[in-house]
């Protein structure tokens, strides 16, 4: 049997020569039957005081009685006595445990003494690895082990994907995918007392059958051992697949009192996967779709598409569809053009994506000329030909074997991954995706599915420095715009000279020194355009008295107006309490809510990933110059976010929050006009 070197202890558990089911009940009994159904061909010994459990090769009324240590040991009783059994199992030396058992932390909202039972349950573990508790348990494809209490759709295979996820339900719902996808290991972790989701993706990774790793995701526990899996993962070549859930409000509260985890935000999540390479989808469909592309050809170089077809409406859908989403359609090269008007003959219109019509139907050697050609282009990503088969059993499928043919020639010819696609998810059946595997090419279902999973499928670029992780808060104070802009302006960010007034003796004292026009602002709130805290362009004694009633409130700010400003930027960094610090850039000022137009990205960042990130603004084009007209200094932008990082870095044990809005990006020189700081006081 295959032993991963990586992690000795999890091998034993996850590959493990015997088994033992602690409980007597229909979930024991269940476990026994899936296994031997399976094809585990260890011995299974059973424990029971008083009754002979069915299936197993012996049954004995204490672990004391067994005689040897087990691997694995499946402990289906409650959650009390499963403590004294996982300590019993520790204390003999056990290769591990599956705990079944619910009411620990993930019920503490509902039982007075789940979260002490959890760390009863730990403390019983001492080092032996458990997987949950409220955990069905693992099935290893590649071994022929399964220790799993229920029915599944898993078959052995000697490669395939990892799929990882704490939820045991919806592992069941992805073994029983039709989509041709080798499943090598289904891992569930529950709610990770000891063993958690990324502890035991790491453990797939490292196994050479494993082709892929797919995580479905309610609560990550620890960013620092995701980063060490990504990393791990992009040196082996290997791509990372995940869908996050628990980002809305309702899925949050279901994933807290499921899972003990917490959620995070959507943005925050987005970030950090996109940080560490990890293709991040929002459902099931495309995650298996995505998972399918890295098992057959690895992550995919770029986004970069050409797509056939004998249709002219599919040609135009899956352009609309691409391009939408960001899929290249790289304009055809000489050498294409050449090699498909050689194929096509005269009356084909030439593009990408192509209808190659149905003059060529039927003939496998034009058929597979053509998709050569097509295939021949320069740094591709991939190729698809859009084809939905007929139900076979309402028509003659022979029709359609000039396509397989084709293609299986086509991709013998080129080294351009290529994919049979269809426009719907039920285009292609699960028969024919297993022949086209024979032959070597990839099936893909329905068009949105398949192009949201190639770009999930990318090769990511190299990751970097590892990421801030967030920080637990006490109480934390939110310092308004005078003290929270005077404690940036210490790590170099610039702001205006700004001087409180108490009353209009001092103020007009200060309006009479200070560069006209003049802001006056409230210094008592944080959000004041909304609540008429702020009056601009003042450069008479009159306004300024005017203003200063107008707003009502004392002790009064003032400060000259920035000049030269090309936009408003909006710059906040977050402490997530689940992925990290995380910088937003945006449209700011009044048009923070309305445009909506932000960037969020994972602290650390270097002025490259700044720029970057500044670039796929739709505000970026007014930075840059538009029209004519003068563009921002975006190198002092650039050094005041950065300035803004040196802040949040010296800070982080304490920071919840840090934003300005606006930065005023000027033709020579940023601002920062406004800001606020939340963070627990020294």
């Amino acid at each position: 049997m295959h032993q991963n070197p990586a992690n000795a202890p999890l091998a034993r558990v996850l590959s493990p020569r015997n088994m033992v089911v602690i409980g007597g009940g229909a979930w024991g009994q269940a476990v026994i039957e899936q296994a031997r159904k399976f094809g585990f061909d260890g011995p299974i010994w059973a424990i029971h005081p008083s009754k002979e459990i069915v299936g197993a090769d012996q049954t004995v009324p204490a672990l004391d009685d067994l005689g040897f240590v087990p691997d694995v040991a499946y402990v289906a009783v409650n959650r009390h006595a499963t403590i004294d059994i996982i300590r019993h199992l520790s204390q003999m030396g056990a290769g591990g445990a599956v705990c079944f058992a619910s009411g620990f932390s993930e019920a503490a909202a509902e039982t007075s003494d789940g979260a002490q039972l959890q760390t009863d349950l730990i403390t019983a573990a001492g080092s032996m690895p458990i997987l949950g508790p409220n955990c069905y348990g693992f099935i290893n494809g590649l071994d022929g082990v399964c220790v799993w209490p229920d029915q599944h759709g898993m078959t052995p295979t000697d490669r395939g994907v990892a799929i990882v996820t704490q939820s045991s339900n919806m592992m069941i719902n992805l073994t029983m995918q039709r989509r041709g996808l080798p499943i090598a290991y289904a891992l569930t972790a529950g709610n990770q007392a000891r063993v958690d989701l990324v502890d035991l993706a790491m453990h797939a990774l490292n196994d050479p059958r494993v082709s892929a790793i797919g995580l479905h995701i309610e609560g990550v526990s620890d960013t620092d051992k995701l980063y060490d899996l990504a990393l791990r993962a992009q040196g082996l070549g290997k791509g990372i697949v995940a869908i996050k859930v628990g980002t809305s409000e309702q899925s949050q509260t279901a994933t807290i009192s499921h899972t003990a985890s917490m959620a995070g935000s959507a943005v925050a999540a987005r970030a950090l996967f996109d940080r560490l390479g990890i293709g991040l989808v929002d459902d099931l469909p495309c995650f298996l779709e995505a998972l399918k592309i890295l098992h057959h050809y690895g992550p995919l170089a770029n986004r970069r598409i050409v797509s056939m077809s004998c249709s002219g409406g599919e040609a135009s859908l899956i352009a609309d569809l691409g391009q939408a989403i960001g899929i290249e359609f790289p304009i055809l090269s000489d050498t294409q053009r050449a090699g498909l008007r050689d194929a096509l003959g005269p009356k084909v219109a030439l593009a990408n994506p192509l209808d190659y019509h149905t003059y060529i139907w039927g003939d496998t050697g034009a058929m597979a000329q053509c998709f050569s050609a097509m295939l021949s282009g320069d740094d591709l990503g991939l190729g698809v030909v859009i084809v939905d088969f007929p139900l076979a059993d309402r028509c003659d499928p022979a029709a359609w074997n000039c396509v397989i043919d084709a293609a299986a020639i086509a991709k013998q010819n080129t080294s351009t991954p290529l994919a049979l696609l269809s426009t719907l998810p039920e285009g292609i059946d699960e028969a024919t995706e297993h022949r086209l595997q024979a032959v070597g090419v990839l099936c893909l279902r329905g068009l949105s599915d398949a192009l949201n999973a190639v770009m999930a499928a990318q090769r990511p670029a190299p990751i970097g420095p590892r990421p801030w992780k967030s920080q637990i808060l006490h109480d934390p104070v939110t310092l308004l715009e005078m003290p929270a802009k005077s404690a940036l302006a210490q790590f170099g960010v610039p702001v205006p000279r700004s001087v409180v007034c108490t009353d209009f003796d001092a103020l007009t004292a200060a309006f009479a020194d200070m560069e006209k026009p003049v802001v006056l602002k409230t210094s008592q709130a944080a959000h004041k355009t909304e609540t008429g805290g702020v009056v601009v362009g003042i450069d008479t004694f009159d306004d300024l008295h005017a203003a200063a009633h107008e707003i009502g409130t004392w002790p009064l700010l003032m400060e000259p107006m920035a000049s030269g400003g090309v936009a408003e930027i909006l710059v906040a960094v977050q402490n997530d309490q689940v992925h990290g610090y995380t910088l937003t850039l945006g449209a700011g000022g009044i048009y923070t809510e309305i445009l909506r137009d932000t960037v969020s990205v994972t602290l650390p960042v270097n002025e490259h990933d700044i720029r970057t990130t500044l670039a796929r603004l739709k505000l970026y084009p007014i930075l840059s110059g538009y029209r004519g007209k003068a563009g921002a200094d975006l190198g002092s932008v650039v050094a005041a976010i950065m300035a803004v990082q040196d802040y949040v870095g010296a800070n982080l044990t304490r920071l919840a929050e840090v934003e300005i809005n606006p930065l005023i990006a000027q033709t020579h020189g940023a601002v920062a006009v406004d800001a606020l700081i939340r963070k627990d006081l020294e």
